[in-house]
């Protein structure tokens, strides 16, 4: 089992540079992560590099649904909605604490884009297609039912709604989840190390990276067989660093989502709708929050740093505006927000939202192999046939002979609870040691939804270094999460707990406000931080917070 401590970063960095690696993978999202598992448990030396935090590009900043594709339906991507449709289920299986069925209300209203008769047809054939279970396959519902299920929605010219499921997720976590299961099989991993160079054989094949540390600013030499470019929105920065971006190239676009507390939104239910131009939002209940979007606008700004605007942002009310008419939602009840891009192939002539979400294998003449499009949920596939590619490669040039891909039935970290059946015992289980503990019956069931089965490390810091959080200021909760996260889940800025480690700032703000002084003060004992760097780190977590409710200007 590999490391995966901030408190042991230099000896991750060593245990890279130490062999030539069999496969070396930049970029630790998802794609990046899910290529990083497959490729360890078939056998080959593996090892990430992330120039973020793990997850901190578009793998924290989707709609946080592994879903069947729908919407690619009416798109007629018949083999995508079959795909991504059985992927989900593997997912879920895989990784039950942090994926979780939610049932969607697809209403139909008078002129809208879904009627009765093609709403019935359309998710009869979504049911054939993803292989929906009998459980969870479409129902169909009369106006008055659909309003039952969700009394906000707009009763004028509804005629009635269709009725499925799709799958929730916390992006982040799933992707920190699949790389430590990664590290857990023997893969090494690394966040905050950017490569600035490649290396080249007397052939022009690429044979390594030259990397530079974000942490400290040291410089080192890593080399591999093989190596995959898996960088979501910046596929294209890596190829131009390879002389290699021609021809297929990345189309950006923006999706932002805006989050309310239920006090103010009190949706009850998760609904897919209409808005004014013909597109469709998602509304989704979470946590005691809602939140809703996306918007889908080409996007030529600063990669690793969208933001809201007031045109977003007005966007969304409105379409929540239309659909929940009663609500009359207003700027100043937004709590939070989060913008993400999407790293979509270019297709000529197409609006944003008529781009295809597929995905692709690049190879240069160099033999860097790039991944590009894709979604989150097909990530595992993805990874599947990204690995295929490097081990036939391997084959051809070295006759080195690798199994074939186990990542179908394998349990992500936190996720060995015997599947989404077992999760419910092990739920329930696991809320009753927290409680005996002495942490709060609603607390503890969200710790266990997190961690999963990890959640008895975060039990066991709870109970063993509760005098040390009353030492530090911190609640014992919250000091015990921040521990794991520094011990475990390579947590090295503030940003990574209270955004990709626990989602708070998305989905609970305050929160943030009230813990991040002492939180900060103890990672900066921890791990050593300057005065400057502690100042920095201070600057860009009050940016984002403030960003998170104050669009761009």
């Amino acid at each position: 089992m590999g490391k995966f401590s901030s408190v042991h970063r230099n000896e991750i960095m060593e245990e890279m540079k130490r062999k030539e690696l069999d496969l070396l993978v930049i970029g630790g999202g998802i794609t990046g992560s899910g290529i990083a598992l497959d490729a360890v448990t078939r056998g080959l030396k593996t090892a990430v590099l992330e120039m973020q935090d793990f997850a901190a590009g578009t793998s924290s900043r989707s709609t946080k649904l592994v879903h069947g594709g729908l919407r690619y339906l009416k798109q007629f991507e018949i083999r995508m909605v079959a795909e991504v449709g059985k992927e989900r289920a593997i997912v879920y299986e895989n990784g039950p604490h942090v994926t979780t069925p939610e049932w969607m209300l697809l209403p139909f209203h008078e002129g809208g884009t879904f009627g009765p008769f093609t709403t019935n047809i359309g998710l009869r054939v979504y049911d054939y297609l993803a292989g929906v279970k009998r459980g969870e396959r479409r129902k169909m519902l009369s106006p008055k039912k659909a309003l039952q299920l969700e009394p906000l929605l707009k009763k004028d010219g509804l005629k009635g709604a269709g009725y499925y499921v799709e799958y929730k997720t916390d992006d982040a976590r799933l992707t920190i989840e699949v790389i430590k299961k990664a590290v857990e099989e023997g893969a090494h991993a690394i966040n905050y190390v950017k490569v600035i160079s490649f290396i080249y054989d007397d052939h022009g094949k690429v044979i390594g990276v030259k990397v530079e540390d974000q942490t400290n600013g040291e410089i080192h030499i890593i080399y591999a067989k093989k190596v995959i470019n898996a960088c979501g929105p910046w596929v294209d920065k890596l190829r131009e660093l390879d002389g290699s971006k021609h021809g297929k190239h990345l189309h950006l676009t923006k999706g932002v989502h805006l989050v309310f507390s239920q006090e103010r939104f009190p949706l009850q239910q998760a609904v897919y709708f209409d808005t004014l131009d013909g597109r469709m939002v998602f509304a989704i209940p979470r946590d005691g929050k809602t939140y809703v979007g996306t918007t889908d606008t080409t996007y030529k700004g600063e990669i690793a740093h969208p933001t809201m605007t007031k045109e977003d942002r007005d966007y969304i009310l409105g379409a929540i505006n239309y659909m929940f008419p009663s609500l009359r939602v207003k700027e100043e009840d937004v709590e939070s927000s989060w913008a993400g891009i999407r790293p979509l192939i270019a297709e000529d002539g197409k609006k944003p939202g008529e781009i295809s979400r597929r995905d692709e294998i690049i190879i240069s003449k160099s033999g860097l192999i790039s991944m590009a499009g894709g979604k989150l949920t097909g990530y595992r596939k993805m990874a599947e046939q990204a690995v295929d590619t490097v081990v036939s490669q391997l084959k051809d040039e070295l006759g080195i002979i690798y199994s074939e891909s186990e990542t179908k039935t394998l349990p992500i970290s936190g996720g060995e609870v015997n599947g989404s059946k077992g999760f419910q015992n092990f739920m329930k289980g696991k809320v009753k040691q927290g409680v005996k503990l002495g942490i709060e019956e609603k607390v503890a069931r969200k710790l266990v939804k997190r961690y999963g089965a990890n959640v008895d490390k975060v039990f066991n810091l709870y109970e063993t270094r509760k005098q040390e959080a009353v030492e530090e200021g911190i609640d014992a909760v919250v000091f015990a999460e921040l521990c794991y996260g520094l011990e475990y889940e390579l947590v090295y800025k503030p940003t990574d707990f209270f955004i990709r480690r626990t989602g708070a700032l998305f989905f609970d703000i305050d929160w943030v406000r009230v813990h991040k002084e002492n939180v900060m003060l103890y990672m900066r004992k921890q791990l050593n931080w300057k005065a400057e760097r502690k100042i920095n780190f201070v600057h860009e977590l009050e940016r984002l917070l403030k960003e998170a409710v104050e669009p761009e200007e």
